[in-house]
């Protein structure tokens, strides 16, 4: 793939100018929001299954603030999102009665240095996404496309959000806040894409899988852990889905009729079970806490293995992208698009289309396809009494 990449600024340039970073992210109410929020906010942290602009605001080549990228999305327009229209936050924030999360960079910047008043931390109040396109657990993890913000990194701007909140509100108030508020995390796919899997300074030679995987884990339960130590009590805990089965890796392993890389797959698997544990265990040890676990793997595998029943016509191919399964190279240029998205599972090599975003939110929600979460699903948290 690096050679591909040292094509991408040539490519880039053949595109359509940028979108303004500063219009990134609609500022209004999902149309068809309750008028009552269940929870006061949704914060959250993770990668580019998450990211709704922050990348634009860096130096990086994981970027989706260009089409054909938001074509398909409430405003039509390239908003950062890793899709061609609505990311799984989209929908339930929408579930929520939320508005659309803003990026915390964007917050940042409106805000200023040192401006912490109560006119300023409007766009903060009912949450902040601080995920970051090509971030991992490990801080190295995505380095090669540029700049981007860690998970811990993340966890510190969650940290600086909570000291803004509490002098402009107050302590009690941000801490009733935090208290209630729904934090989502969806972050891992590139420790293994970026790192791992192309065996990043001999990583592998240091780790086998389960290694490395109990590393990540312990890397996740300890961010998991300064959470709480700012109050954070409910917590979505996304898992990882089946990489493997992604046009990247399709192209990328040969796979010869689609059939998904089961190697990676079992790797991803292994991740996902530790990370279930992890949850489970830190529940018990703070019983006052919520972690949800949500098996994203089980959700898309689902839709996979019954596509008809979803209403797709292809499991393999994105919608945009070059070569065998469109898993050749990333999607910049309108013209690499399929005019119907909604009839494939994946939109670019490595990232679902809104139609599948849709279907996992709704099951992250309430079950609603197949049951993804344990011990209980975002609909039932939001009714549980701190």
């Amino acid at each position: 793939m690096a050679p591909l990449l040292a094509l991408l600024p040539l490519l880039l340039l053949l595109s359509a100018p940028p979108l303004s970073a500063a219009a990134s992210t609609p500022r209004s109410a999902p149309p068809s929001a309750p008028p009552t929020p269940l929870v006061p906010a949704l914060f959250v942290i993770g990668d580019s299954t998450s990211d709704v602009g922050t990348n634009n605001y860096l130096g990086t080549l994981a970027r989706a603030d260009r089409e054909p990228y938001g074509r398909d999305f409430d405003t039509h327009r390239p908003t950062g999102r890793f899709s061609n229209g609505r990311i799984p936050v989209d929908y339930l924030a929408e579930k929520l009665g939320l508005p659309f999360v803003p990026p915390y960079l964007e917050q940042s910047m409106r805000m200023g240095v040192g401006s912490v008043g109560l006119s300023n931390i409007g766009g903060m109040i009912q949450g902040v996404n601080y995920a970051s396109a090509a971030a991992g657990i490990l801080s190295s993890s995505g380095s090669e496309l540029g700049m981007h913000v860690s998970l811990t990194q993340q966890v510190q701007q969650v940290e600086d959000t909570y000291e803004q909140l509490a002098l402009a509100l107050g302590e009690a108030a941000t801490v009733d806040l935090f208290k209630r508020s729904v934090f989502f995390v969806s972050i891992g796919s590139n420790d293994f894409i970026h790192y791992y899997l192309r065996n990043v300074s001999g990583v592998q030679m240091h780790y086998l899988p389960w290694e490395f995987n109990q590393l990540l884990v312990n890397a996740v339960r300890q961010e998991i852990k300064n959470l709480y130590n700012i109050n954070v009590r409910k917590v979505v805990l996304m898992g990882l889905p089946p990489v493997g089965c992604a046009p990247h890796f399709l192209s990328d392993y040969g796979s010869q009729n689609g059939e998904c890389i089961d190697y990676i797959n079992n790797v991803v698997i292994e991740f996902n079970y530790g990370l279930r544990y992890m949850s489970s265990e830190f529940l018990r040890q703070y019983p006052d806490s919520m972690i949800s676990y949500c098996d994203t793997f089980e959700g898309s595998v689902d839709i996979l293995e019954n596509r008809d029943r979803y209403g797709f016509l292809t499991t393999t191919d994105a919608c945009c992208g070059l070569g065998k399964y469109g898993g050749l190279f990333i999607c910049v240029l309108p013209q690499m698009a399929c005019s119907d998205a909604s009839s494939h599972v994946w939109w670019d090599e490595f990232h679902p289309t809104d139609a599948v975003n849709r279907i996992l939110a709704e099951n992250v929600w309430s079950g609603e396809h197949t049951r993804m979460c344990y011990p209980v699903n975002l609909q039932e948290m939001v009714k549980l009494k701190q």
